[in-house]
């Protein structure tokens, strides 16, 4: 009962829809959204507290950090479950970070230390105090294994030595506490931080007056900041907004976009293939994918609880949410790599060997060319779409059967003036028309003549329908003779040509009126 009254609390207080439903079980799904649904989350375990950063190695097997209460805990990629447990914190630890080998990783804490540790040992290896307040973010430079960046609640952002345990530069700019950052992947003497004052900057500790090079607004509070893989662009994350920027063309904002409900707490990279995804969290409860390269979102999954944290494992294999009550949510996807690894060894201990896959069909196989419609293309196919076959009108059928009258016929029938008149045109071609008009039965002809009596005076079609009216009262006569119904529709046709010529006249007359006042005035 009590999670119905906090899930109706929610709705109430946030009358606003989220954009993405819940997707239907019989609505076709894309590739890509059945590619993140195939990370499906696992309730590892409840730890003591919220998770307030969460960090792959980036070395295979790709084991990752999360830091909660005064604990840093490393888990298995492999198996999900944790491998070992560092306690070695006076206060709440926050933003772990693995070097770009994997060998150490530091944590700050809200004491205000940074603390380097070697996994395996589980012992701190250096204990760096500059921070006068907690530390809420401790970064790696990519590829650098000397030094250390981090900022705190103090406003100061420093650059480390992490052999001496020095700070070498204290960098001033932020107003407020500096909350998150992230090192550049094009260069380590370079980074960005974000800060409470709504600014992100960009620093380069190269620069002798160690100031930022450049300030972005972001218009809220920075919870998070991520430079994107080309090193151009960066993602910032603050209220309910993600917004990304071109730091290369002087901080111009590039798209905004909001979609989540609360706060976005946290922000990583993604990857579907050779294609790169920003995902991010929110006090919402909701997991949003967003590809940047069609401004989209392509994935959105809901969990029960606020989220803090997410990462993404450089493999593709893993991807990890922490959760605001201690849950960790983390799902593995099988691949390719996995399945080869397992079958050798399931056949060593079943005592048979593994079956091999089925060979490729290649061109230059007969059975290549024997393959069935239902046979899906590979990358490298051509796909020729046949043409789709036009659907022929009756008459089009009689034509091509040279049956002539009957065509005429049909055509009358279907009473489309276009359609009648280009058919005679053709038997004019043929040399056929007035054969079949000679041929025509009684209510054949009557069918010809009240055409003729309706068409005859329009300027479209009186080229060839005027002539062939007085071909039909030629060879037609004395069966028009014989039935009052055709006099009749010789009358109709009369009247309408006389009507015609009475307009005809009347629009000489004036054109003869007003040709001498055109002159007139061109000659004015």
């Amino acid at each position: 009962m009590a999670v119905d009254d906090r899930s109706e609390a929610t709705v109430k207080t946030f009358a606003v829809k989220p954009k993405l439903k819940p997707t239907n079980k019989k609505s076709p799904s894309s590739p890509e959204s059945n590619y993140w649904k195939s990370f499906k989350p696992k309730q590892t375990q409840t730890l003591v507290s919220s998770i307030t950063s969460l960090a792959f190695s980036p070395t295979a097997p790709h084991d990752f950090a999360a830091t909660h209460s005064a604990t840093l805990t490393i888990f298995s990629s492999q198996t999900l479950e944790p491998k070992s447990t560092i306690s070695a914190f006076k206060d709440t630890a926050t933003s772990a970070c693995f070097r770009s080998d994997g060998q150490l990783i530091a944590a700050g804490s809200y004491s205000g230390q940074i603390q380097v540790f070697d996994p395996k040992k589980r012992s701190a290896l250096r204990c760096l105090s500059g921070h006068s307040r907690p530390v809420h973010f401790v970064s790696y430079p990519r590829v650098d294994k000397l030094h250390l960046f981090s900022g705190g609640d103090d406003s100061v952002v420093k650059y480390w030595d992490v052999l001496s345990g020095d700070s070498i530069h204290n960098l001033y700019g932020h107003k407020d506490y500096v909350r998150c950052g992230d090192g550049s992947p094009a260069s380590d003497d370079m980074f960005i931080t974000g800060s409470y004052d709504h600014t992100v900057r960009v620093w380069d500790v190269r620069v002798s007056n160690n100031g930022s090079m450049l300030s972005i607004n972001h218009g809220a509070p920075v919870e998070d900041v991520i430079y994107l893989p080309s090193g151009g662009l960066i993602a910032t994350a603050g209220g309910n907004n993600v917004k990304i920027w071109d730091v290369i063309g002087g901080g111009k904002l590039l798209y905004s976009m909001e979609t989540h409900n609360k706060t976005i707490t946290s922000l990583c990279v993604g990857k579907i293939g050779n294609q790169n995804r920003i995902l991010s969290v929110s006090l919402d409860g909701y997991l949003k994918v967003f590809d940047y390269s069609t401004l989209k979102i392509t994935s959105s999954v809901r969990f029960p609880s606020s989220l803090m944290s997410v990462a993404f494992s450089p493999d593709c294999a893993t991807r990890v949410i922490g959760s605001s009550n201690g849950i960790l949510y983390a799902g593995k996807r099988k691949t390719k790599e996995n399945m080869e690894s397992v079958k050798p060894e399931w056949g060593k201990h079943v005592g048979f060997g593994y079956e091999p896959e089925k060979r490729v069909l290649r061109p230059s196989y007969f059975r290549y060319f024997h393959r069935g419609q239902n046979e899906k293309p590979s990358k490298g196919d051509y796909l020729i779409m046949r043409p789709k076959k036009v659907k022929l009108a009756e008459h089009d059928k009689l034509l091509k059967k040279f049956h002539h009258k009957e065509a005429l016929v049909s055509a009358l029938r279907a009473k489309n003036p276009e359609n009648i008149v280009a058919v005679m045109e053709e038997l004019v071609s043929r040399k056929k028309l007035l054969k079949c008009v000679s041929n025509l039965g009684v209510d054949e002809l009557g069918l010809l003549l009240s055409f003729l009596q309706k068409y005859s005076t329009m300027p479209r079609y009186a080229g060839v329908l005027i002539v062939l009216a007085k071909k039909v009262v030629e060879n037609r006569i004395d069966d028009i003779s014989g039935s009052e119904e055709l006099k009749s529709c010789i009358r109709n046709l009369k009247r309408s040509i006389v009507e015609e010529i009475r307009i005809q006249e009347s629009l000489q007359e004036l054109q003869g009126i007003i040709s001498p006042l055109l002159k007139i005035a061109g000659r004015n």
